[in-house]
């Protein structure tokens, strides 16, 4: 164990740069060109290709508003007309007479589109749908069941509700005695 060991910059004493290699690179953020991404402008040339190479550069990134669904899985006609004999192997499709009922929401499907031609009596049962994928079911004698979406209640805690202050106003003038007066006036 060393007990009177030397601080490095007393032992690089004599030592023209102190460890820094040539004189120019120890200096502020001006050697090379400001800190961070400062001097990308106008006239930064040299900057400007690690900026084209970084997508996140521009614009706001990693935000994602509350209660907004963002993934859309989509089906078209035609892969359901294509997995339709491995769909009712699986029994995902059911037979109602005639009828072939399928629930897209099972599949993990929030929306029907309108790619391909239905060949058969579908009864599909899917959150969305293009109008070209309902108007292509209905022509072929089937129906497409929407489901209705699921609406949150918004609370605000912060902003009290009016309705629920106004009565509360007006019981307590209807509390307050009525002061008749006395004197009359002149």
């Amino acid at each position: 164990m060393t007990i009177n060991r030397r601080k490095k910059n007393i032992r690089q004493r004599g030592y023209h740069t102190h460890g820094w290699g040539a004189k120019k690179k120890h200096r502020g953020a001006g050697s090379r060109g400001g800190r961070g991404n400062a001097g990308t402008g106008k006239r930064g040339d040299v900057k400007k290709p690690s900026i084209w190479k970084d997508s996140k550069y521009f614009g706001r990134h990693n935000f994602k508003r509350p209660g907004l669904e963002r993934a859309v899985k989509s089906i078209n006609i035609s892969n359901i007309e294509l997995q339709f004999e491995k769909l009712v192997a699986l029994k995902n499709i059911v037979d109602k007479s005639g009828l072939f009922e399928i629930d897209l929401g099972k599949l993990k499907y929030n929306k029907l589109l309108g790619k391909g031609k239905a060949t058969r009596k579908y009864n599909i049962i899917v959150r969305t749908a293009s109008t070209k994928a309902v108007s292509k079911v209905e022509a072929a004698g089937g129906k497409v069941v929407v489901e209705p979406k699921k609406e949150k209640p918004i609370n605000n805690p912060k902003k009290p509700d009016e309705a629920k202050l106004k009565p509360e106003a007006s019981a307590q003038k209807e509390k307050e005695p009525v002061k008749a007066e006395t004197e009359p006036k002149k």
